[in-house]
């Protein structure tokens, strides 16, 4: 079987720019004899994600992730259909995801490392479980419930930098249906911020590449903020954090506006933006969903039941062809991606609906 596969071309360098050119797509020619265990399976989407970033370099910076090799496959979040199998849990036409799904059109892989899902979960739209019910969902739902300190009723004003990103616009959501008063969205366009408060329920938004960023929110949290659900670090989050309360919170996700530099994760803050957390007492801890799984299976059914009664709504930017996966994910990098960036995989066959 020839099937086309992506590889890591070239590394952009701990203080570079990724680009498309870092990727590189081949043609190989993969067997459909199956080994005990094994199943072929047809890939339908791919994600692309900002902690990838990382992976493009000889040292990831995290004990947990592996950096790409040179000339090898990458691999990353994906979604497929089981086409045949040697593995007694799968069988053809299964539904099934996985966190380490090579960039490749088909792929022989171990049953044991893949999860069978119910489309049914989705109402059919697959492409969620790379999302919403998937590991930017638990990400957006764990990271509230566990570090926001949320409570119904409290008047919370809740900022999310990052809010039309993938995680961004689930979290801020979520945030308003566990009881925030107020939910204000830091983001990259007139277009995004619109999208924010027309379309998930908002309570405003900020475009930080136009206008003051302080003076906005001022103007757009005038009691305060008292959870910061944090997806950019930079100086947006020390604007952000100049105007927390006290005993706030800061869920520490991701720090997007630094992953091409070469500093620690997280990287450190000034000592005026320490000062204001150590003076205020507002918690600011890394938050990891890994550590979380113990609650995986009972907060992807919460989110499948939010997404299917539209209580939480879904963005997304689709991509089509396995050939642009460097521009997809070089343009998520820059923002150009409202809600979830994914690729998808044109099918020869029909996508199942069981």
């Amino acid at each position: 079987m020839q099937v086309q596969r992506v590889v890591l071309n070239s590394r952009p360098g701990n203080n570079g720019e990724p680009s498309p050119e870092n990727f590189r797509l081949e043609q190989i020619h993969l067997t459909s004899d199956l080994e005990d265990g094994q199943v072929l399976v047809r890939t339908l989407y791919l994600s692309v994600d900002p902690y990838m970033r990382c992976r493009m370099n000889e040292d990831t910076g995290a004990g947990y992730l592996a950096s790409w090799k040179l000339s090898e496959c990458v691999d990353g979040g994906g979604v497929g259909v089981v086409e045949s199998s040697r593995c007694s849990a799968l069988t053809e036409g299964d539904v099934v995801t996985s966190f380490n799904w090579p960039w490749q059109t088909h792929a022989v892989m171990m049953g044991g490392g893949l999860q069978m899902v119910d489309p049914q979960m989705v109402d059919g739209h697959l492409s969620y479980f790379l999302g919403a019910v998937g590991m930017t969902g638990l990400t957006a739902l764990l990271g509230v419930r566990e570090k926001g300190h949320v409570t119904k009723g409290a008047n919370q004003t809740m900022v999310v930098s990052g809010a039309a990103g993938a995680c961004g616009s689930l979290a801020g959501q979520i945030g308003r249906l566990d009881g925030c008063a107020k939910v204000v969205g830091i983001c990259g366009s007139d277009e995004k911020c619109k999208a924010l408060v027309e379309d998930l329920g908002f309570s405003a938004a900020i475009n930080y590449r136009s206008g003051d960023v302080s003076a906005r929110l001022k103007e757009t949290c005038p009691a305060g903020i008292d959870v910061y659900f944090d997806n950019v670090g930079g100086a947006t989050s020390d604007a952000v954090i100049e105007q927390m309360n006290k005993g706030g919170h800061v869920i520490l996700c991701g720090q997007i506006s630094q992953y091409n530099k070469d500093v620690p994760y997280p990287p450190p803050l000034s000592d005026k933006t320490q000062e204001i957390l150590q003076s205020r007492n507002i918690t600011r801890e890394r938050f990891m969903v890994l550590s979380y799984m113990s609650k995986a299976e009972a907060a992807l059914s919460e989110l499948s039941q939010l997404v299917k009664s539209a209580q939480i709504k879904v963005l997304e930017t689709v991509v089509n062809g396995i050939e642009n996966m460097g521009v997809a994910f070089c343009s998520m990098m820059k923002g150009g991606n409202v809600g979830k960036q994914i690729v998808k995989i044109p099918d020869r066959g029909k996508i199942p609906a069981r």
